[in-house]
């Protein structure tokens, strides 16, 4: 079997760790953070700064995907999560009496939970497993590497920061043997980049002579406003309706439960508008969300706020490759995670996309990890199966981009695509499609493109010729005055 270095200890690195020592790997685990997620939810999530990871007090979704990776291989993880708190919940709940069950609902659950429950869980296995170390405060510093034919080639990335960088030639043969630390040097069979976007590996592949990674970068032009409630002590649930998802022609709203009775309202906008900066008042804020369904309802049950307004804006959907049409930018090393694909949250894929690769890293680290054929096939994996959710994601985020920045998109596809979604509120067979598209449970071009749920949505349309999508929440004079001062 193989050793496994992992480099990162956000949940795709946890998972990846864990994962491989389940699977009969051994594992090292490096994190920068001298502090280990505990079981002080409340303490840790709004306590515990963590500037190289900013995404870990905003909202996440953990879909069906990411569910159905804890139940089949980390049922422990997963009975922990409920034990903390996490609830699920089944798309087709939204009904007053459930359709008749079909196969494949089952994959139709999200897990209701922030985002340190999944991660106090995984620690909490890794823990108590013999095959991993975990380095916390130790971060790695750079890359040990040698020639795929033999010989040391470096030992200290950061001693060969002006090294060349995208010559002719220059990766070839080029293969990680470890990681460089404050504390010394580690070797490994293979090491895992889950350092995320901003961890730091195009510097260190670039230190140690390697070609860039290609990159796919997109800006979004979203900006997002959230803040944390409490449901009043005796309250277990929020309303089950309205939906929970928003979207105006400029603006839109989203209600997040999570476990204990927390949830969080999200706004979002274009990052050009005018009113951004206004929304992180939480007075604003809050005069804002209750100008949609979703922020009035769940508002209205008198919710304890538990932070401030968290703003987060300029993400970008990224896609990373480390091979080229020369081959592999180098062998021994994969990335997984946002180290892979970093993806905008209105879909929340990013939890189930890192569980896919770290499953997959896993099962497959003691196949010649440092050779060609892994950095390929590896690369050939991730094309295939994860490509085509960052595509959708792109896709998705240009469209609500383009209707904040131009507050159009009424017409056309753009009407018919948002028919879909407010179609499915009405007709199960719609929403059971629809949802097999968010758990990622099936392709949107599949599910979308069935003759039935075509016919179905065309129907619906026929049946309100003024159909006019994105109509919900305040126009835009009333936005100008709910926003001002």
């Amino acid at each position: 079997m193989a050793h496994v270095l992992v480099i990162g200890g956000g949940v795709g690195g946890l998972a990846t760790a864990l994962l491989a020592a389940r699977r009969g790997h051994t594992a090292e685990l490096f994190e920068r953070d001298a502090r280990a997620p505990g079981t002080a939810l409340d303490r840790d999530f709004f306590g515990w700064r963590r500037p190289t990871v900013p995404q870990a007090a905003q909202p996440h979704a953990l879909l069906g995907a990411a569910r159905n990776v804890l139940r089949e291989d980390l049922p422990d993880v997963y009975a922990e999560m409920l034990r903390l708190g996490a609830r699920e919940r089944h798309e087709l709940d939204w009904f007053e009496v459930r359709p008749p069950a079909r196969p494949g609902d089952e994959d139709l659950v999200m897990l209701q939970a922030r985002r340190i429950v999944l991660e106090s869980a995984l620690a909490t296995a890794l823990r108590g497993e013999p095959g991993v170390v975990v380095r916390h405060g130790e971060p790695v510093t750079g890359l040990t590497t040698a020639s795929r034919a033999g010989g040391d080639l470096a030992e200290d990335a950061a001693g060969r920061a002006g090294g060349a960088r995208g010559g002719a030639g220059a990766a070839d043969g080029i293969r990680v043997t470890g990681v460089t630390t404050g504390a010394g040097s580690y070797q490994g069979d293979l090491v895992v980049d889950a350092g995320g976007r901003r961890g730091g590996i195009e510097r260190r592949l670039g230190a140690v002579g390697c070609r860039p990674p290609v990159v796919e970068r997109h800006r979004t032009g979203l900006a997002y406003f959230c803040r944390w409630y409490r449901l009043p002590e005796g309250t277990d649930e929020g309303p089950r309706r309205p939906w929970a998802v928003t979207g105006g022609a400029f603006a839109g709203c989203a209600v997040f439960p999570a476990d204990n009775g927390v949830f969080a309202v999200t706004l979002f906008v274009h990052t050009a508008d005018t009113t951004r900066s206004a929304l992180r008042d939480p007075v604003v804020f809050e005069r804002a969300a209750r100008s949609f369904p979703p922020g009035a309802a769940w508002l209205a049950l008198g919710a304890e706020p538990l932070s401030g307004v968290l703003a987060t804006a300029s993400l970008d959907n990224r896609w990373s490759a480390l091979v080229d049409e020369r081959g592999p930018v180098v062998t021994g090393l994969v990335p997984v995670g946002d180290s892979i694909t970093h993806t905008n949250p209105t879909l929340g894929q990013g939890t189930s996309l890192a569980l896919w690769a770290a499953r997959r890293v896993a099962r497959t680290a003691h196949r010649d990890p440092g050779s060609d054929r892994f950095a390929v096939a590896h690369h050939a994996w991730a094309v295939r199966t994860l490509k085509p959710w960052f595509d959708f994601q792109v896709v998705a985020d240009a469209a609500i981009g383009e209707r904040f920045a131009t507050r159009a998109g009424r017409t056309g596809t753009a009407r018919e695509v948002a028919a879909l979604f407010d179609c499915a509120l009405e007709d199960p067979e719609v929403m059971r499609a629809r949802a097999r598209v968010r758990h990622l449970a099936e392709p949107p071009e599949r599910a979308y493109g069935d003759p039935e749920i075509r016919a179905r949505v065309a129907r619906w349309l026929a049946a309100r010729p003024d159909y006019a999508p994105n109509e919900v929440g305040p126009d835009r004079e009333e936005w100008e005055k709910l926003t001002a001062g």
